[in-house]
């Protein structure tokens, strides 16, 4: 008898969604305190505080750079003249702001 093969993902989206497992700030934190003798508990609470802090800075309109992985920084999108796309009728998309990131050159280059 011949062996089955795995049934084939319904889409393109599912099978690249499972081709890229995701990391979580949980296993980056228990990574961090296998590296550096911490708690995961205290590992957890200090990317916790980094993500509160970045947040924060952002909001205030602060630009955020990280030596050796990039640049986040608000970017505001003006008000602009759209489409709907399933009855093509033409509709106004109010302004917004937007967080863009920009990788490093060591990023870029690492990857």
């Amino acid at each position: 008898m011949a062996a089955k093969k795995p049934a084939a993902p319904a889409t393109a989206a599912a099978a690249k969604a499972k081709a890229i497992p995701t990391v979580t700030l949980k296993q980056l934190a228990a990574g961090l305190a296998e590296g550096h003798e911490l708690s995961k508990r205290a590992a957890e609470a200090i990317l916790n505080d980094l993500v509160e802090t970045v947040t924060k800075r952002l909001k205030k309109g602060e630009k955020i750079r990280l030596t050796g992985l990039g640049i986040l920084q608000v970017k505001a999108r003006p008000a602009r003249l759209g489409r709907n796309p399933a009855t093509g009728e033409q509709i106004k998309i109010k302004a917004s702001k937007k967080v863009a990131f920009r990788p490093a050159k060591e990023l870029k280059e690492a990857v």
